[in-house]
């Protein structure tokens, strides 16, 4: 490198803060610069939030990194780069793990980041975040000049400022008035850390939960199992006024036909055989609130009546009370029903529906979500690696082509065990390596689709030696927990499955030792 081009290069920074861009792409720019004044592998912009360093921009490091937060408890580099106002070095020989072993791209194994350095950034006198640098290449920062160090850290600090000072600003205009979709996108991000992803379809929804959550209207959740619709409850109600009191949640499909009025409602001391205490209900519960009703196409017909009522006028009555109560709720549900399809058919009362759409959010299936898997990888990933005292998990190259061409009919629940299973797998047969990586067949994707085939009524065997009263039982117990299995513990819809009212399965389950 000429010795004007750290200059220029510098000077490509400062060009930057002039232009119209999103964050995003600031701090790509950044980094991509970054790369043209100090030849390194791998560098980072990390935000911190709490104790926390979430990834808002990588280069050179592997795709799943966007979706990993670095606890700087679990990160000791981070954290002395955090405590310092200066530039911190560490050489090939320092102990401290390094939080990005084994997620340096093109690069397979136990080889791990050899030199590493990274400053703590500052926004008007607020410690922000750090910025990271790693290099495969022992010595690499030795020689490293300090005034431009100092001057690439300064401009990356006023760039870092800059996009603060604009989302801030924009932040105070969408008080006021409607804002640009991509601000929306923003906030729903900087308060929904648990919903993960950039799709064009989550950047949608992402909109869709900025414009309902900041009112009281009724929210109708619809999505394939296993999509996230509970987060979506979750960050409608944190976004809203109602923040600061209950968001309560209310299975419906687990409630028993004979129980349901209680369960919502409430009663009082004897109103049925023991119920020897008053009980106050979720309506209760919720109360100045948000309810969330989860498998809402579930509740019985019987139910629904008065779910309406509660609904419609905000009173509720406990179950043998004489006297009715008000209660300010704001309802929030959720199903994986076709609930059009349920109210022509006469299992889902009409007018419910109407009251409970007031404004639909639909969650996509995960195979519709573009990139989004490598993004929720890395955020399972990094969970998993604590939650089993791992200094590093990653996935092999081959690993990652699987998980981008597999369908994952189970939606984010299915990937997040998946990951698990595979961790588990890769570490005990790992054992002792400080990186450990999963393989395809620790993933074992495909033996589980056959699995899940596999447990179809045909494959049910029945002892010969049985009578006919016992083979009928216990192909009926076989039966019913294929299909509780495939229905991934929902029993409601493995009832639907087998063509059967949920509590006459229920009770025949419970017979035959089931439940």
């Amino acid at each position: 490198m000429s010795s004007s081009q750290p200059f220029l290069s510098l000077m490509a920074i400062t060009a930057n803060l002039t232009q119209t861009l999103s964050t995003t792409e600031r701090y790509q720019q950044l980094l991509t610069t970054v790369h043209e004044v100090l030849p390194c592998d791998a560098s980072a912009l990390l935000k911190l939030e709490g104790n926390i360093l979430k990834p808002v921009a990588t280069y050179g490091l592997s795709p799943d990194t966007h979706g990993r937060r670095f606890d700087t408890d679990e990160h000791p580099r981070l954290a002395t780069i955090l405590r310092s106002r200066e530039p911190v070095r560490f050489e090939s020989d320092c102990d401290l793990p390094d939080p990005y072993d084994g997620l340096v791209n093109d690069v397979e194994g136990k080889l791990t980041v050899h030199d590493c350095m990274g400053s703590s950034l500052y926004v008007q006198g607020k410690l922000w975040g750090v910025m990271t640098m790693d290099s495969l290449q022992v010595g690499q920062f030795s020689a490293l000049d300090a005034a431009t160090l100092e001057a690439l850290f300064s401009l990356t600090a006023a760039t870092v400022a800059v996009v603060e000072w604009v989302e801030a600003l924009e932040l105070k205009l969408a008080q006021q008035r409607q804002i640009t979709n991509e601000m929306i996108t923003e906030q729903f991000h900087h308060h929904s850390d648990d919903i993960i992803g950039d799709s064009q379809s989550m950047l949608q929804l992402g909109k869709d939960i900025n414009t309902v959550a900041d009112s009281d209207l009724t929210a109708l959740i619809t999505g394939e199992s296993g999509t996230g619709k509970e987060l979506v409850a979750r960050a409608i109600h944190c976004q809203s006024q109602r923040v600061d009191n209950a968001l309560v949640y209310v299975n419906c499909a687990a409630l028993p036909d004979n129980l349901v009025e209680s369960e919502l409602f409430g009663h009082v001391k004897g109103a049925f055989s023991g119920a020897e205490t008053q009980r106050s209900g979720k309506f209760e519960l919720a109360n100045k609130g948000s309810l969330f009703l989860d498998e809402i196409g579930e509740l019985p017909l019987a139910a629904q009546a008065k779910l309406l009522r509660a609904i419609q006028f905000g009173e509720i009555q406990r179950v043998g009370a004489d006297a009715a109560l008000q209660v300010d709720v704001r309802i929030i549900a959720a199903t994986n029903r076709d609930l059009q399809k349920e109210v022509k058919e006469g299992r889902f009362r009409a007018d419910l529906y109407h009251r409970l759409c007031v404004f639909p959010l639909w969650v996509p299936p995960l195979r519709e979500r573009d990139d989004d898997v490598m993004t929720l990888t890395g955020y399972f990933l990094e969970k998993i690696r604590i939650q089993l005292g791992i200094q590093s998990l990653r996935l092999s190259s081959s690993a990652s082509k699987v998980m981008q061409s597999y369908s994952w009919p189970g939606n984010v629940r299915e990937l997040e065990h998946a990951l698990n299973r595979a961790a588990l797998r890769a570490r005990q047969q790992q054992s002792g390596n400080a990186i450990i990586t999963i393989s395809p067949q620790d993933l074992a994707l495909e033996p589980h689709i056959e699995q899940v085939q596999a447990a179809s009524p045909e494959k049910i065997v029945v002892e010969s030696h049985l009578s006919l009263s016992e083979a009928s039982d216990d192909f009926h117990r076989q039966l019913i927990e294929q299909r509780v299995a495939d229905a991934d513990g929902n029993w409601a819809q493995a009832a639907r499955s087998l063509d059967m009212n949920r509590s006459n399965l229920y009770r025949l389950a419970k017979r035959l030792g089931l439940k």
